[in-house]
């Protein structure tokens, strides 16, 4: 019998992997042929993994191309028994990264999973990739800038520093 998890995260125990492992066997097993044989159930142990996985299975992922609006439907249907949290983590790195946000900016189409073509991409989500690239690079640039600022007056309070010693150390020796 599994306990109830309250918290608002889930940390998995030992048998809940199991369990968990146990039933995604079971899904794949009871799934259509095809679908089992094109995407084999392997529980992902992070986001980062699960997304290689997928990179590895499916074209437009590979290939940062833009996405279907609805894909983690069509992903639901070819991998059977993924885990719905960690895969909407999974989408948020992809769709969230820099190469693909910059092929958003110049995309007319998106792809779904088998790589045909699927809706147009409309300027409003051209336009927030573009918005999110620049904001990105902006702060990025604060971030340089603050960095090379506080460098220099870390180097100059060093100089001061230098310079005060070498001033006590002259006038320590004459008096």
């Amino acid at each position: 019998m599994k306990s109830m998890n309250t918290s608002l995260t889930h940390e998995p125990s030992a048998a809940d992997e199991s369990a968990e492992s146990a039933e995604s066997t079971n899904n794949a097993a009871a799934a259509p042929s095809e679908a089992a044989a094109a995407a084999p159930v392997v529980p992902a142990p992070s986001a980062r993994a699960l997304l290689k996985q997928l990179a590895q299975q499916f074209p437009p992922f590979r290939d940062f191309l833009p996405l279907a609006i609805g894909i983690d439907k069509q992903i639901l249907a070819q991998v059977p028994g993924i885990d719905r949290k960690l895969m909407r983590a999974a989408l948020g790195i992809h769709t969230g990264s820099q190469r693909y946000l910059r092929a958003m900016e110049k995309a007319t189409v998106r792809y779904n999973l088998d790589g045909s073509t699927g809706a147009e991409v409309t300027d409003v989500h051209r336009k927030h990739a573009k918005d999110t690239l620049s904001e990105r690079f902006r702060k990025e640039a604060e971030r340089k800038k603050a960095e090379r600022e506080a460098q220099a007056a870390e180097e100059a309070a060093q100089r001061r520093q230098e310079k005060l010693e070498q001033l006590t150390a002259k006038f320590s020796r004459k008096g």
